[in-house]
C-alpha cells in the first residue's frame, strides 16, 4: 500500500478494462473497492488521511442485513469472534425491540467498534488488489463523455492527475466529490453540542448497550473492548459551538442526569463535542459519479443505522458497475441505484430523526405520543416485528417490474442448499446465484463462466430463484421451462 500518489495513472484507452476511483477509505470504500477488485475491476482508493486507522471509532453496531452481506464475503464469522452479540435493543425506556426472533442468521445486533469493521474490509481491499493511495486529497473532477479526470493534492503537496471509467465519493459528510459535481446536501443540524468521551469506567454496566433519556438529557454507552468505553451525552440546556472546552465533569454530570449514574468514569481518552445533522443528496448519481454513505445521507445515530446503511449502499452499487464494466450490462442498470437506496436513504433518515424526538419528548403531547407508541409497539406483533425489520435492514425491498414475479425484489435469507450449503456461502463467488427445485430440468448455463453459480433447494421447493450478487431476488418463476429460464439469465447476466 502506497501513501503517494506516484506518477499520474495511465488513461482508460479503447478496449481497457475501465477503471473506478473511490474516494474514502471508511466502511463503505472498502466495501465498495474490495468488490470490484476481486471482480476483476481496475481501483484506486483515495484517502486524504494517514495510512493508520483511527480506534476513534464512530459507529458501534452491525445490523442483521449487513451481517449477512459481510457473511457473502466470508467477513461475518471473524467479525462476530471480535464483538459481542446482542438480542433486544431499548429505546426511550421502556420499548425493546426483539432481535431474537428475526427471520435471519444473525438475529441480533453485534456491538463492536467501527475500526475493527474497517480493518477487516481494508485487509480484503488490498488482498483483491486495490491500489491505496493515502494522504491524497481530490481537489476538482471533469466527467467527460469517456470517463472522469479527478485533480489530487499528494503527501508532498503536489497535484496530480488521475483517470477512471467512474469515481464513487464515500468521502462522508462534507464530501470533495459531492462538491465537486454541485450536488446540495439540503436538510439540518437535529441535536447540537453533542458531548463524547472515551473513558474508563469503575462500575461495569450491567447492560451491553446502556441508552435512556430523562427530562432534558441523553446518554449512551458502548464498549470497545480495550477496557475503554465510549460515552454520547446531550442536554438540552447546554447549546454551545461545538468548538466550545469540554471536561469530563460535564460529561459525568450528563451521563448522572440521563442515567441516574456516571459508573466511576474517569482517564477519558479523547473527549470532543458535535452536533447531529439530518441530510440527504438529491441525487446519487451524477453522469459517471454516485455517492454512497455519509457522502449521500447523513442522519442522527439513533438505531445505529449509519454505518450499516452505506456498507449496504456499497453492496448495492459494487456489482451493478462490475456488471456494466464488464460489458454485460448496460448503463440503465447504474439507474438502478438511485431508485432503489435513495428511498431507503430517506427512510432511514425518517426512522432515525423519530427514535430522537420521541427519546427526547419535552411536551405533554409528545410524551403521551411516545408512551402510546411504545405500548403499541410492544403489544402489537406486525408493528413490532415491522420496526425491526427498518432498524435492522432486513425488512426492506426494491421496486420490481410490473407484473413481475412477488419475490422479486425481496432480499433472500440464508436459506439451506442441497449439499449442506447456505446461500450466502454461495453468493461468496460475487456472481448470481440460481436456486432451482432438486428435480427441475437441466439448467442451459452455457456462457455465463463464474458469473453465474446454479445450487438447488434442501427441500421440496418448487420456486426457481435468480439472486442477485447483493442477495436480492432478481427474479423468480413457477417451474419455468428451460427457454423462459434462459431468457432470464440473458436479461440479468447479459
Amino acid at each position: 500500500m502506497s501513501g503517494t500518489t506516484g506518477t499520474p495513472n495511465t488513461p482508460d484507452t479503447p478496449g481497457s478494462t475501465p477503471s473506478v476511483i473511490v474516494v474514502g477509505a471508511g466502511p463503505a470504500g472498502l466495501l465498495l473497492a474490495g468488490d470490484l477488485a476481486a471482480a476483476g475491476v481496475p481501483v484506486t482508493l483515495l484517502e486524504k488521511r494517514r495510512e493508520q486507522i483511527s480506534n476513534l471509532s464512530r459507529a458501534f453496531t452491525l445490523h442483521a442485513r449487513t451481517l449477512e452481506l459481510l457473511d457473502a464475503r466470508s467477513l461475518a464469522d471473524d467479525l462476530e469472534a471480535l464483538g459481542r452479540p446482542l438480542d433486544r435493543l431499548r429505546l426511550f425506556g421502556r420499548l425493546t425491540v426483539a432481535l431474537d426472533t428475526l427471520p435471519s442468521r444473525f438475529n441480533h445486533l453485534l456491538v463492536i467498534p467501527q475500526y475493527e469493521v474497517e480493518k477487516a474490509l481494508r485487509r480484503r481491499a488490498v488482498d483483491a488488489g486495490v491500489d491505496f493511495r493515502y494522504e491524497t486529497e481530490l481537489t476538482a473532477l471533469h466527467q467527460e463523455a469517456d470517463g472522469v479526470t479527478v485533480e489530487v493534492r499528494d503527501p508532498a503537496g503536489a497535484s496530480a492527475t488521475l483517470r477512471a471509467g467512474y469515481v464513487v465519493g464515500t468521502d462522508g459528510m462534507r464530501s470533495a466529490v459531492r462538491e465537486a459535481v454541485g450536488l446540495p446536501f439540503p436538510g439540518r443540524s437535529v441535536i447540537r453540542s453533542v458531548v463524547l468521551a472515551d473513558v474508563l469506567l469503575a462500575e461495569k454496566p450491567e447492560s451491553l448497550l446502556t441508552v435512556n433519556a430523562v427530562g432534558d438529557a441523553f446518554a449512551f454507552i458502548a464498549p470497545f473492548g480495550d477496557g475503554y468505553y465510549r460515552v454520547i451525552g446531550w442536554h438540552r440546556g447546554r447549546d454551545v459551538p461545538d468548538h466550545e472546552p469540554l471536561d469530563l465533569d460535564e460529561v459525568r454530570e450528563i451521563t448522572r442526569l440521563a442515567l441516574g449514574r456516571d459508573f466511576g468514569m474517569h482517564e477519558a481518552r479523547w473527549m470532543s463535542r458535535f452536533h447531529s445533522d439530518e441530510r440527504q443528496a438529491p441525487a446519487y448519481r451524477v453522469g459517471r459519479v454516485f455517492l454512497a454513505g455519509d457522502a449521500a445521507h447523513v442522519h442522527t445515530p439513533a438505531g445505529g443505522q449509519g454505518m450499516n446503511t452505506g456498507l449496504q449502499d456499497a453492496a448495492n452499487l459494487s456489482w451493478k458497475l462490475a456488471q456494466v464494466i464488464g460489458g454485460h450490462a448496460g448503463d440503465e442498470l447504474l439507474d438502478t441505484y438511485q431508485a432503489e437506496r435513495h428511498p431507503i436513504g430517506k427512510s432511514v433518515l425518517r426512522s432515525s430523526g423519530g427514535i430522537v424526538r420521541l427519546a427526547m419528548a419535552k411536551t405533554p403531547w409528545t410524551r403521551a405520543l411516545r408512551a402510546a407508541l411504545t405500548t403499541f409497539l410492544n403489544t402489537v406483533g406486525p408493528a413490532r416485528r415491522a420496526a425491526a425489520g427498518q432498524i435492522t435492514g432486513i425488512g426492506y425491498r426494491y421496486p420490481a417490474p410490473r407484473g413481475a414475479h412477488r419475490l422479486t425484489g425481496e432480499r433472500v435469507p440464508d436459506v439451506r442448499l442441497a449439499g449442506d450449503g447456505r446461500l450466502y456461502e454461495a453468493l461468496r463467488g460475487g456472481g448470481f446465484v440460481l436456486v432451482t427445485p432438486k428435480a427441475g430440468p437441466a439448467v442451459p448455463v452455457e456462457g455465463f463462466g463464474d458469473r453465474l453459480a446454479v445450487e438447488h433447494w434442501a427441500s421440496e421447493r418448487r420456486t426457481t430463484l435468480l439472486v442477485r450478487p447483493d442477495g436480492y431476488v432478481a427474479w423468480a418463476a413457477e417451474s419455468p421451462d428451460p427457454a423462459a429460464l434462459r431468457e432470464a439469465l440473458a436479461a440479468h447476466l447479459g
